[in-house]
């Protein structure tokens, strides 16, 4: 297993990034500023995109595992990653995502704790309703991590 940073078309990745943002328009916001990672074993298995926000943050803007790999340790494996390659040169690093019971029980296992919600984030910034686990997302929830 080895992870790579991807600099040249990320975009070649949009079938496994729309897993975890399922609007491209929203994904073009912040994957040409973004440092993008993929996991290889035996092919890819995830991806993930980081973004520098300033004031020592460092924020994953897209953590996505293939359906069929989830659930193997690959999208812990990925935080990780970013953690280690990252302390000592951020303070923070935190995650948006829906207050969803799939991604909300991951982030808090990584050790991220709840930071602050974004009211209407998913209802004001996508064209569409977004749903997760029967569920629909109307806030942003951001978890933070000390690194």
């Amino acid at each position: 297993m080895k992870i790579l940073e991807i600099t040249q078309n990320k975009k070649t990745y949009l079938p496994l990034l729309l897993l975890a943002d399922e609007q491209e328009s929203m994904i073009d916001k912040y994957l040409p500023r973004g440092t993008m990672y993929a996991l290889d074993d035996d092919g890819v298995k995830a991806v993930c995109v980081v973004t520098d926000e300033g004031e020592g943050v460092l924020e994953i803007k897209n953590l996505a595992v293939l359906p069929s790999c989830q659930r193997r340790g690959y999208g812990r494996r990925m935080v990780e990653f970013i953690r280690q390659k990252y302390s000592g040169v951020y303070k923070i690093l935190q995650v948006g995502t829906g207050d969803s019971p799939l991604t909300v029980p991951f982030y808090e296992a990584c050790g991220f704790k709840r930071s602050h919600v974004v009211k209407d984030f998913f209802t004001q910034n996508y064209d569409h309703p977004i749903f997760e686990a029967r569920v629909q997302l109307m806030d942003m929830v951001y978890f933070r991590l000390v690194i």
